[in-house]
C-alpha cells in the first residue's frame, strides 16, 4: 500500500491473461501471509483447477474471473458463475459469486460483489448467491464460527471481517452449514451407538467394504450413481457429469487411504458410499509457498506419515434407503477403521443446517459442533 493514497479508486478489472489468472490465484499470500491458521493452496493445483482446458465445469459454465486494484496494487478478488447445470436442475435463475478475497476495506468488498453482480444480471440472471468455489461440489461458504483452529482439507478459512462486510452490505443468510469435531475420547465408539449399530445390522444387515483401487474404474461408476442419487434433493445440489467426476477422482485417488473410503451393499446393491480423507493440511500448512518443488515434496512426504486427524467429506445413502438408518453404521465402521490407522480425530463437513438425519447421526456418534460457515445471497 506504500505510496498510495486511501482516497484512489478501487478499479475491478476482468482478468484475460495466464499473469492476471496467476495474480488471482496467488493474491491470498499477500492477504493472509501471517495468519497462522492459513492453508496456503497449491499453486500448480490452482492453475490446473482454473483452467477451463483441463477442469470441465469451467468449460461448461460461464463465468468470469475480476481482480480489484488500487492503482497497480492488486487488492481484492472475485468470481462471477453462471451455473448452467445449476439452473437446468432447479430450473432456476441463479447465479454465484465465489473466491472472494479482499483487503478490509468496505469500498473494495462493494466494487467486487457490484461487478459480480453486474456480470450476472446481463446473463439473465435474478439473484446471487456465494461464495460457491466454484459449486456445492467444491468448498462453498464463508467461515462463521470456529476461528480457533485451522481449517481442514478441502474446507474454506477467511478472517471474522469477510462476515462484516458481508452482512453491512445487506447480503442474507441463504444457508448454514455445520462441521462436527470428534477428539480422541470421542472418537471411541460409544455404547449408545453400538447398541443402535447392533439393532440396525440385525434388522437391516448391511455390508460395507472398502474401495477396491486396483478396479477404479468400475467402482468409480458405483461411486457417482450413488452420488447424483442420495444428493439429489439436497438444497443446491447439482449432479456431478462423468467429466467432472473423473477430474475431481483423479487427484483424490492418490489421495485416498485404503480404509477410509467405503461402499455399503444391502440386499446385493450398492446403497451408500462414505469418503473420509487423511487432513492433508496438516502438512499442506507447513509449505507456505504452496510450491511442491524443489524441497516441498520432501516435507510433504515426511509430515504425511504424522497426520492425526481425517475428514469425513461424503456420505451418501441412495434416497430409498435414507430411513434406514445406515449413516450411523458407516460412521461407526469408519471410526474404527480410523482408530486402527492411528488417527486421533475426525472432523465430519460439511451438513447442511437443516439435514435432519445426518445431523442426529453426528449427535449420536458424540460429535461436537465446532465450525459454522455461511452462504449469503441477494437478489439482482
Amino acid at each position: 500500500m506504500a505510496g498510495k493514497k486511501f482516497s484512489d479508486p478501487i478499479l475491478v478489472r476482468p482478468v484475460r491473461s495466464r499473469r492476471e489468472r496467476r495474480r488471482f490465484i496467488t493474491f491470498p499470500w499477500r492477504l493472509y501471509g501471517a495468519d497462522p491458521h492459513w492453508v496456503p493452496p497449491l499453486i500448480g493445483e490452482r492453475l490446473r483447477f482454473f483452467d477451463p482446458a483441463r477442469n470441465p465445469f469451467f468449460a461448461a459454465n460461464p463465468h468470469q474471473l475480476f481482480l480489484a486494484y488500487r492503482g497497480q496494487q492488486v487488492v481484492g478478488r472475485i468470481a462471477a458463475i453462471h451455473n448452467l447445470a445449476h439452473n437446468r436442475y432447479h430450473q432456476d435463475r441463479a447465479g454465484f459469486f465465489g473466491f472472494l478475497e479482499a483487503i478490509n476495506e468496505a469500498s473494495v468488498f462493494q466494487a467486487l460483489l457490484d461487478t459480480a453482480q453486474a456480470w450476472l444480471r446481463a446473463c439473465g440472471c435474478d439473484r446471487m448467491l456465494g461464495p460457491m468455489n466454484p459449486s456445492t461440489n467444491d468448498e462453498v461458504g464463508f467461515l462463521l464460527e470456529g476461528y480457533d483452529r485451522p481449517p481442514c482439507f478441502l474446507m474454506p478459512y477467511n478472517p471474522p471481517y469477510y462476515i462484516e462486510r458481508m452482512e453491512a452490505l445487506g447480503y442474507a443468510k441463504a444457508k448454514d452449514l455445520y462441521a462436527y469435531y470428534l477428539d480422541e475420547a470421542t472418537l471411541a465408539v460409544s455404547p449408545k451407538l453400538e447398541r443402535v449399530c447392533a439393532a440396525l445390522a440385525q434388522r437391516y444387515p448391511l455390508q460395507l467394504r472398502p474401495v477396491e483401487l486396483r478396479r477404479f474404474q468400475e467402482e468409480l461408476e458405483i461411486v457417482r450413481d450413488i452420488y447424483n442419487n442420495a444428493w439429489a434433493r439436497n438444497w443446491g445440489f447439482v449432479p456431478m457429469t462423468p467429466q467432472e467426476f473423473d477430474f475431481v477422482a483423479r487427484d483424490f485417488k492418490r489421495l485416498v487411504h485404503p480404509q477410509l473410503a467405503l461402499i455399503g451393499q444391502y440386499q446385493g446393491k450398492a446403497v451408500g458410499f462414505l469418503l473420509a480423507l487423511p487432513n492433508y493440511n496438516e502438512v499442506l500448512i507447513r509449505l507456505r509457498s504452496g510450491r511442491l518443488f524443489p524441497l516441498g515434496l520432501f516435507k510433504f512426504l515426511w509430515h504425511r506419515r504424522r497426520i492425526r486427524g481425517i475428514r469425513v467429506i461424503t456420505l451418501g445413502i441412495k434416497r430409498e434407503y435414507q430411513a434406514l438408518g445406515f449413516g450411523a453404521l458407516f460412521y461407526r465402521e469408519v471410526i474404527q477403521r480410523a482408530r486402527q490407522a492411528g488417527f486421533t480425530w475426525a472432523e465430519l463437513s460439511w451438513v447442511l443446517e437443516d439435514n435432519t438425519l445426518m445431523n442426529k447421526a453426528a449427535q449420536l456418534l458424540g460429535a461436537r459442533l465446532y465450525k459454522r460457515y455461511r452462504i449469503y445471497e441477494t437478489a439482482l
